[in-house]
């Protein structure tokens, strides 16, 4: 595993694949409070590309290419968050996307347990560290452990949307899923612009 560190925005002509894990990470979980701070990606090869975002940064033209290129699946774990964040530093909305925290609770129904290090843990039998999660993500200079840490945010999706797809299909819920996934970006908006825990779709 190697990590590559940059400041900023992805270097000019990256190219890491048709499937790009991401993640995000940020001074706390309100979008419109908490600004984003570090952006992680990899394209399954085992070396992840991190990405520094700085204080009152608005743009990111490579990342953002990426993001919005129709051809690139945007490959996240819970990403109805990751996907908010982005649009609203960058304004760049990620499509199309997989989300494997929507998967796990499309096939997982046997546990209401969905978090990465668990998914992990079960479906692959990887042991990562959340050691890290309550971390200073704006700090100037991270450490080689957030970054280890950040890293392993992303190296393990591509193994664990194989392993979800095949209880997917199992299960007769791929079409389902993919409803949801395509969905996703939409929900994000929909936080974004001010419904972030009504559900639009309720009687009440």
């Amino acid at each position: 595993m190697t990590n590559h560190l940059y400041q900023n925005d992805l270097p000019d002509g990256l190219d890491m694949g048709p499937v790009v894990a991401i993640d995000c990470e940020a001074m706390g979980l309100h979008a419109h409070r908490d600004r984003l701070c570090l952006v992680q990606l990899s394209g399954g090869d085992g070396n992840v590309h991190l990405v520094q975002i700085a204080k009152g940064q608005r743009e990111a033209p490579n990342l953002c290419a990426m993001l919005e290129n129709p051809d690139v699946l945007k490959l996240f774990h819970f990403g109805r968050f990751d996907i908010a964040g982005m649009y609203h530093t960058f304004g760049a909305l990620a499509a199309p996307v997989y989300c494997t925290k929507i998967a796990s609770r499309l096939v997982r129904t046997y546990t209401d347990r969905h978090g990465l290090k668990t998914l992990v843990q079960e479906m692959l039998g990887v042991d990562i560290s959340k050691q890290q999660q309550m971390s200073d993500w704006g700090a100037e200079e991270l450490s080689a452990a957030q970054l280890d840490y950040a890293a392993s945010d992303v190296l393990y999706l591509h193994r664990l949307r194989e392993e979800m797809n095949k209880r997917l299909e199992r299960e007769d819920r791929m079409e389902l899923a993919q409803a949801c996934f395509d969905f996703l970006p939409t929900r994000a908006k929909l936080d974004i612009a001010g419904w972030p825990e009504t559900d639009i779709f309720a009687h009440a």
